[in-house]
């Protein structure tokens, strides 16, 4: 693992550089600092989804292989750190002392050191989005006192100019910038802070703040600036008395708080947000009371919650069951209703997963099919507030509650759009083309590049999807990949065919479309020879012979269990239908849309915090099999199923009884071929899945060690000559385990419940049956041992050898496959026949005795053969 990390109590400069660092090296982690200031911590609360951080406390526990530390030469203690880790540090301060030899530093005397990151950057020739380059721009101009501290240099302002070609926003910035204070600065500031009072003014939060500086003579802009993010008021009005008069500061972060017109009023000016005038001849009192009476002239009233929200809700318990729910719906025309329980809220149940609850015929209770979570709001907040809520949680109803908790209304996104339409902003997304272009072999990236091509100019938008981009983000790629388009799958297979030849296979009713490829085809040789000059008919041949293409689709499901019904829909909706958030994620690969991310369901998020979660409540409910899929996942990855998803799991494996043995035995196989397959069946043991899936299949300790068992090659004296890491064996090993011990009757049903193939029914019954009577084996006489062996499978043997601790079965075995069946006698069916013997149970027996006198050295010659067959004759004649 390789991380950035920074300074803690970090400001700006501190924070950009981490991002800075990570642009370097998109394959380290940046650590967010325990202490960060207050107005980086609420620039992060808005738009840290758009960034790459992980806190501190997310970190995988992993050995640290190396450690980028920005703006700091000091490094904290962390976990993960060894002796081996490699540090480099690019930092804008003076040498240390006493900093370690074995680092690698670079040092440069900037007036912030995010101009060193961006210096980089641009040697490197990489885009940043808009809202990154904001966060950098911050921390230039913060550590530089927007350009004005004497340490500022030229490169600070090369730099500025290039994150404003890159979209920077100056009034994003302007909201969350404030300046270092001086000591002076701060001594008024503690007046300031010590001597304010909060008045509201039609519904506008409000802070009046008083100090008195004499002869002092200090920038007040900063401390104000730094004030109003102490307090956060929708506005800020500084009064300091000093010997030239009264100087009063306003800031305002709201539009219907105009301070220019306040400052107008005392005979000042400035702008909206930001104004100043000095005022004489007048005490502080005065002046407060005359711009107290004023604001209530001016300000416009503010839409708060307790303008537009309902009152007296209707509320859920817990344990109130989904046709009841749906009866209050029916009844009231309702959407949701908050979950409620000792008083507080739990959840948020919706009309969407109370109407499939009761379409699949499930008796379920509203803590099963809620959203789980604790969101509420009070009636003095704002309405940004609801919208940034609604935005975060998902819930489109927020309950609204008093200053004792206690739920006093709720408020819909219907009264939220009636009172203020809001505009949509497009996400700033993340561009993957570089690593995606480094992971595909050059002949697939060609291939791409030509589909993504025909797709921009047939107005199609064609994306990458899935598990493809999970491990491409994790760094651990695979090379099938899913290919959906957002529009007609078919038009654009025809497209192809039409542009480079080959032919086409369609499924009409799921807009699905195959697309095999003529790698002769001039117009394509053609293209690639664009790419890729004299070598492309070596690459040409590497190509997939097909491509598949599938369209957008949603879909929903008629019952529990059932395979999905399926219809036409957005890039959006298709991901909504994947099984967990990290599966949602894709990549755009049609025209300058080239490599964007596009994560519309935190899928990007918890693939940082290593989470497996649903996409909803009933997500179990409609397919019980993404269970198995989900203790999958998180032991392979090493993450862990968050709360909510074990919950809904724990409530959902009861339908996987239902689910067809088939379906089940996909999953089995899957997990069976897993590098982590022993955790996987720890844990499905552990939440009593396999009890559901049929109540005589267990895993215990027993199983566990045997299966540890199964990666072991036997030595070549055992004469079975078998490769355990192959998927099939391996596959087929681990269900001889599982099912071995098992009685007659229980194991014919479990075989029933999984369906299994008739050749691996086959290998289970006869490693069940040699496994029940390997203590009787070794009482036989050889040949009763033959006949028991007889043809056995090398699979069966090899597992049946592993799982033998006592090794009563062991050596019958060895002895099968290195002697028995190597040993070939001159007399076949053929002699018997000709000596006048009927065909018949007596010829098996004969030669049987015959291979054993052999093996047993009572015979060394062919004559010695016949000698010994002649006497046998006589025996039974």
């Amino acid at each position: 693992m390789r991380i950035i990390l920074t300074h803690e109590v970090a400001d700006f400069d501190a924070i950009a550089s981490l991002l800075g660092a990570y642009y370097l090296d998109p394959n380290s982690i940046p650590v967010l600092p325990r202490k960060i200031n207050r107005n980086v911590r609420g620039f992060l609360t808005l738009y840290g989804a758009e960034f790459p951080f992980v806190e501190l406390r997310d970190l995988p526990l992993e050995p640290i292989e190396s450690i980028i530390l920005v703006d700091t030469q000091s490094l904290a203690s962390i976990k993960g750190v060894t002796p081996q880790t490699k540090v480099r540090v690019i930092d804008h301060h003076p040498l240390r002392e006493d900093i370690s030899t074995d680092w690698h530093i670079t040092l440069s005397a900037t007036g912030a050191n995010t101009t060193l990151l961006i210096e980089l950057i641009r040697g490197h020739e990489l885009n940043l989005t808009p809202i990154h380059a904001t966060l950098l721009l911050l921390g230039i101009y913060e550590d530089t006192g927007a350009l004005t501290y004497t340490r500022t240099t030229p490169r600070d302002l090369y730099a500025a100019a290039f994150l404003l070609e890159q979209g920077a926003s100056l009034s994003v910035l302007a909201n969350f910038l404030y300046h270092p204070l001086s000591d002076e600065q701060m001594e008024i500031f503690r007046q300031l802070q010590s001597n304010y009072r909060t008045i509201d003014v039609h519904g506008h939060r409000i802070v009046i703040a008083k100090a008195e500086i004499g002869n002092l003579q200090e920038e007040l802009s900063s401390i104000a600036h730094k004030l109003r993010d102490v307090l956060e008021p929708d506005a800020l009005f500084v009064l300091v008395q000093a010997k030239s008069g009264i100087q009063l500061i306003a800031r305002s972060t709201n539009d219907d708080i105009d301070v220019a017109k306040v400052a107008q009023k005392f005979g000042g000016g400035g702008h909206e947000r930001a104004a100043a005038c000095l005022v004489k001849d007048i005490s502080m009192e005065e002046l407060e009371n005359n711009l107290v009476d004023y604001l209530k002239e001016i300000v416009t009233p503010a839409i708060v919650v307790a303008q537009i929200f309902s009152r007296d809700p209707q509320l859920v318990p817990p344990q109130m069951g989904v046709n009841e729910i749906a009866s209050l719906m029916q009844k009231f025309g309702h959407e949701g209703y908050p979950v409620v329980e000792n008083g507080q809220v739990i959840g948020l149940v919706t009309r969407r997963a109370v109407d499939r609850a009761i379409a699949h015929k499930l008796n379920l209770t509203a803590r099963q099919i809620m959203e789980a979570g604790q969101v509420t709001v009070t009636p003095q907040e704002s309405i940004e507030t609801v919208q940034m809520l609604m935005t975060v949680s998902g819930w489109g109803q927020i309950p609204v509650v008093d200053e004792d908790g206690k739920i006093i209304g709720i408020v819909t996104r219907t009264d939220v759009i009636k009172a203020l339409p809001v505009g949509s902003r497009l996400p700033s997304r993340v561009n993957l083309s570089d690593r995606l272009e480094k992971i595909l072999p050059r002949a697939q990236v060609i291939l791409i590049r030509l589909v993504s091509q025909v797709a921009m100019e047939n107005r199609l938008a064609l994306y990458i999807v899935g598990g493809f981009v999970r491990d491409l983000l994790l760094e651990k790629p695979s090379m099938d990949f899913d290919l959906v388009v957002e529009g007609d799958a078919i038009a654009l297979a025809k497209a192809l065919r039409s542009r480079f030849g080959g032919r086409v296979t369609k499924h009409d009713r799921f807009r699905t479309a195959k697309w095999f490829i003529d790698r002769n085809h001039p117009k394509l040789v053609q293209e690639f020879q664009k790419f890729s000059g004299a070598s492309s008919a070596s690459l040409v041949e590497q190509i997939p012979p097909t491509l598949d293409f599938v369209t957008a689709r949603t879909e929903f499901y008629t019952h529990p269990t059932a395979l999905p019904t399926v219809e036409p829909s957005s890039i959006k909706l298709d991901l909504h239908r994947r099984d967990f958030t990290i599966n949602t994620l894709a990549i755009r690969l049609d025209g300058t849309h080239y490599g964007e991310l596009h994560d519309y369901w935190g899928g990007l998020s918890d693939l940082r915090k290593g989470v497996i979660r649903v996409l909803h409540s009933l997500s179990f409910v409609d397919d019980p099999t993404r269970i198995l899929r989900a203790i999958r996942f998180e032991q392979r990855f090493h993450f862990r199923i968050e709360e909510r998803t074990l919950q809904l799991i724990l409530d959902a494996r009861n339908l996987l009884s239902r689910v067809s043995g088939d379906r089940i035995r996909h999953e089995l196989d899957l997990i069976f071929v897993e590098e982590q397959v022993l955790a996987m069946l720890d844990r499905l043991q552990e939440l009593g899945i396999f009890e559901h899936i049929h109540p005589q299949l267990k895993w215990d300790n027993w199983k566990r060690e045997r299966s540890r068992r199964l990666w072991i090659s036997l030595p070549q004296t055992f004469g079975i000559d078998l490769n355990p890491s192959q998927a099939d064996v391996r596959r087929e090993l681990f269900y001889l385990v599982l099912l071995c011990q098992l009685d007659q009757s229980n194991l014919l049903t479990i075989i029933d419940r999984l369906k299994l193939p008739s050749s691996l029914r086959k290998k289970v019954r006869e490693a069940n049956h040699l496994w029940t009577i390997k203590d009787e084996l070794p009482q036989m006489n050889r040949l009763d041992v033959i006949d028991q062996l007889d043809g056995i499978d090398p699979i069966v043997a090899y597992g049946l050898i592993l799982m033998d601790d006592q090794g009563k079965i062991v050596d019958l075995i060895q002895f099968y496959f290195t002697k028995w069946i190597k040993t070939k006698c001159h007399t076949d069916g053929r002699t018997l026949k000709q000596l006048g013997l009927s065909p018949g149970p007596l010829y098996r027996r004969i030669l049987n005795e015959l291979k054993l006198a052999w093996i047993e050295g009572r015979i060394h010659s062919p004559q010695e053969e016949m000698e010994l067959l002649n006497e046998m004759i006589k025996s039974v004649v």
